[in-house]
């Protein structure tokens, strides 16, 4: 490879990245506007495996908009990401894949009708697959696919812990 591949490859690298890190921020953020533009044209995400739903970027941040309500404070922390690049009409480095495992501890919204009591914790995890395409605007997601493989739910108990 010559040095302005491999330049451009890196760049490719921090720019999916970033764009991964951008998905998380947004939904953490409930930026719904962010996480539809994130999207290449006809991109889908798919939440089946987590409760969710399947469709456009547009109808599933529709759907995430009223979901999300319920868990005002998430943190998706995004980890063990693996790249690989492909092909799209013989131009190498057009489409690329990412497989990530993921974290997301949420907390609900405390419930109106028993003010005073804590609200539960909800912690889940599983791995992320994201399909990206290059185009004129940059990165963008293709699709998205959600695999959740475990949840817990724990009630709070007790004060938070004194600062020393």
């Amino acid at each position: 490879m010559t040095q302005r591949v491999e330049l451009a490859a890196v760049m490719d690298r921090l720019a999916i990245d970033a764009l991964i890190t951008e998905y998380a921020v947004a939904v953490d953020d409930g930026d719904w506007d962010a996480y539809r533009r994130l999207f290449a044209p006809g991109g889908r995400a798919d939440y089946r495996s987590a409760g969710g739903i399947e469709g456009s970027a547009s109808d599933v941040a529709a759907w995430l908009t009223d979901r999300m309500r319920m868990f005002p404070m998430r943190q998706h922390l995004i980890v063990n990401r693996r790249l690989q690049f492909g092909t799209l009409d013989q131009d190498v480095g057009d489409t690329a894949r990412v497989r990530a495992d993921y974290v997301n501890p949420m907390a609900f919204a405390a419930n109106e009708g028993q003010a005073g009591t804590p609200a539960p914790d909800f912690v889940c995890g599983g791995r992320y697959s994201f399909a990206l395409l290059r185009t004129h605007g940059g990165w963008r997601l293709r699709e998205v696919v959600v695999e959740e493989k475990w949840r817990r739910i724990q009630e709070r108990t007790g004060d938070a812990p004194a600062e020393a």
